[in-house]
């Protein structure tokens, strides 16, 4: 049986110090019960650690071996005890961290790179999921917090959403868009029946997307809609949108370029606008650690700076 780790310790200061008294002193005990510790260890261990020279403590050759075997350890436990201190007080250690696809591509690793010049010992784990697998992530303790996209019509989380804390970070327009030729081409109107009947480019075949657009301005969803084009990722529905496939649902700042020019068209029946909501999402009773606090400060500065180039609030 091993030894108790506490009386490993106090005969390391007692080897280190040559003296009970004096190892008291560093350990804040009593002499006498640094006196019993030694003596229960070597009866422990069935031999004599020290002999009393002249008024100092000695080591014995087995009191040498094993000072050998116990400094190491109480090193390494000391230095590991203070890294642990030090990260307490600075940004340090591993950062897992999720994010939609395009969000987390444009946005988090320039941010990440200006963090980790503030605090070099920081390091980025990022997963770049759907919103429901990010939720999932959270919430089996895979990811530290996630952005993630609150759309409109709100999935199914575990837990559900009281289990969470979500933060709102920015917030961005959808927009309904196609090519300038393809709306000459095929846009007749802006009425209900019109548009249903457009071809559509969409994400994954998921319509709900198109189905919270037109509830939002005609108080009504098509239960069908024509998808000519399928895409997995907002960069390629922009793409397949300036093809000239479609009409297509991305956030407006991946476009507003474009828009701009009038190369994209942006249909608009009303003046409502279909808004994502980017949030930081997690466990609600999660003390987040000092790491976790000062990238996500450091996160709303960096991207709202960004955001106010493109007019995103």
């Amino acid at each position: 049986m091993l030894p108790d780790l506490n009386r490993l310790k106090i005969f390391f200061h007692i080897f280190n110090e040559r003296s009970s008294t004096k190892a008291a002193q560093v350990l804040h005990i009593t002499q006498s019960g640094v006196s019993q510790h030694l003596k229960k260890l070597e009866e422990e261990l069935q031999t004599q650690l020290f002999t009393r020279v002249n008024r100092r403590l000695v080591p014995t050759a087995t009191g040498k071996q094993l000072y050998k075997i116990v400094q190491n350890f109480m090193n390494d436990l000391e230095h590991e005890v203070r890294q642990i201190n030090v990260g307490l007080e600075t940004p340090s250690g591993p950062l897992r961290i999720g994010a939609p696809t395009e969000f987390g591509n444009i946005y988090l690793p320039p941010i990440f790179g200006s963090f980790r010049r503030k605090y070099p010992g920081v390091t980025m784990q990022l997963e770049l999921q759907e919103p429901k697998i990010l939720f999932e992530m959270v919430a089996s303790g895979e990811l530290d917090f996630s952005y993630i996209d609150i759309l409109p019509f709100f999935m199914d989380t575990p837990g559900g959403a009281a289990a969470y804390s979500i933060e709102p970070v920015v917030r961005e327009e959808f927009v309904l868009a196609c090519s300038r030729e393809y709306y000459r081409a095929k846009v007749t109107g802006t009425g209900y029946d019109q548009l249903k009947k457009l071809d559509f480019i969409g994400y994954k075949k998921d319509i709900a997307l198109f189905q919270s657009w037109f509830k939002l301005h005609f108080m009504r969803e098509p239960q069908q809609i024509d998808l000519s084009f399928i895409a997995d990722s907002s960069g390629a529905i922009v793409s397949a949108i300036k093809a000239g496939l479609g009409a297509g649902i991305t956030v407006s700042h991946l476009m507003n370029r474009e828009i701009d020019t009038g190369e994209i068209i942006a249909i608009r029946p009303g003046t409502e606008k279909l808004e994502n909501t980017i949030s930081c999402v997690q466990f609600k009773d999660k003390k987040p650690s000092i790491t976790e606090t000062a990238f996500q400060e450091h996160f709303l500065l960096e991207l709202r700076k960004n955001y106010a180039k493109l007019g995103v609030r």
